[in-house]
């Protein structure tokens, strides 16, 4: 594995950090959440973990995704989104009794293994 998908995690991408013209970064659109539903997931593993006390799926909504690779792609940016190493830095808000927004970094990593998938996940503060 690419040594840049493991060690200590990321620090939080910043939108000023964020190279538009990178090949590196994709900023998913808001149309591609619908068909992307197990970015939800990620949000609600999570939050999970902060509030493991929860024992209910908790009421999430994404506000943004941008999604860090490595990985090329030669037709569609979009791909990136099922690339197998990726660093995810997703906001999101907890929309029930006193909601609030949340940051987190989600780290995925696939070793080639059939069904094999590792989650990082950095909660930020």
């Amino acid at each position: 594995m690419d040594p840049f998908y493991t060690g200590d995690m990321p620090k939080w991408l910043s939108d000023e950090a964020l190279p538009t013209h990178s090949k590196k970064y994709y900023l998913v659109q808001e149309s591609e959440l619908p068909e992307n539903d197990w970015l939800h997931l990620f949000i609600e593993i999570a939050f999970l973990k902060a509030n493991p006390e929860l024992v209910a799926s908790p009421p999430l909504e994404i506000s943004k995704v941008v999604l860090e690779t490595k990985e090329d792609y030669i037709t569609e940016a979009r791909e990136k989104l099922h690339a197998e190493n990726a660093i995810f830095y997703i906001s999101y808000k907890y929309t029930g009794v006193s909601s609030s927004d949340h940051k987190a970094i989600i780290r995925k990593t696939m070793d080639g293994v059939p069904e094999h998938m590792s989650l990082e996940i950095a909660l930020v503060k």
